[in-house]
């Protein structure tokens, strides 16, 4: 089993919380499972060029956060946000603010590696759960619409600078068109190509 498999078969139901109609994982519990799985693993909190942990384009913020698990990083993105999840202005950000932005950027590059996926997916249980009548594991390639819309949102992230997209989706999820993602993957995917555009957006304005 590979370690994206075991982190991704992890039940992480009692370990959540839910605030304003969001799921959220205790970063501290997911650094600690990620660690058992791989003693070697790190995290970054990438700083910009003047040294803050947050990046901002004088409108709004953001921050920028990797976890390495073997030898694999992931980065995150994520807006700093208020408790509505909108974006602060970059005037009002505190480092309070930041803080939690930092620790919810973590815990979702945490998911990319498999622990706790599939609550951004939606889902209810791990993969190996059941999952009532839906087959997850078949592919989207008989639902044309599904196919058609994540082309759309791959094909301006790619003119938005995203170029990387595919090949991230190639090493996470081990498919090489979008036509072999499988059903339970593809609101996760949609997710992130979503939060991906959200955030070029934001520092492109």
């Amino acid at each position: 089993m590979s370690t994206f498999e075991t982190l991704n078969n992890i039940n992480v139901n009692d370990k959540t919380e839910k605030k304003n109609g969001l799921t959220y994982l205790s970063w501290a519990w997911a650094w600690a499972e990620v660690k058992k799985v791989d003693p070697t693993a790190n995290y970054t909190i990438y700083e910009n060029a003047d040294g803050w942990f947050y990046h901002t384009d004088g409108k709004t913020a953001w921050v920028k956060t990797g976890v390495t698990v073997d030898g694999l990083e992931h980065i995150e993105y994520l807006p700093v946000m208020d408790y509505r999840n909108k974006s602060i202005p970059a005037d009002s950000v505190t480092s309070f603010d930041v803080n939690k932005a930092i620790q919810r950027s973590l815990t979702k590059a945490c998911a990319r590696h498999g622990l706790g996926l599939y609550i951004y997916a939606g889902e209810d249980l791990p993969e190996d759960a059941p999952k009532g009548s839906i087959d997850l594991e078949t592919t989207i390639a008989d639902t044309p619409e599904a196919i058609k819309n994540l082309t759309k949102m791959i094909g301006t992230l790619e003119k938005m600078g995203a170029t990387a997209f595919m090949d991230e989706l190639r090493q996470v999820y081990g498919i090489e068109r979008i036509e072999d993602i499988k059903k339970g993957d593809y609101r996760t995917i949609v997710q992130i190509a979503q939060d991906k555009y959200d955030m070029l957006k934001e520092a492109n304005k």
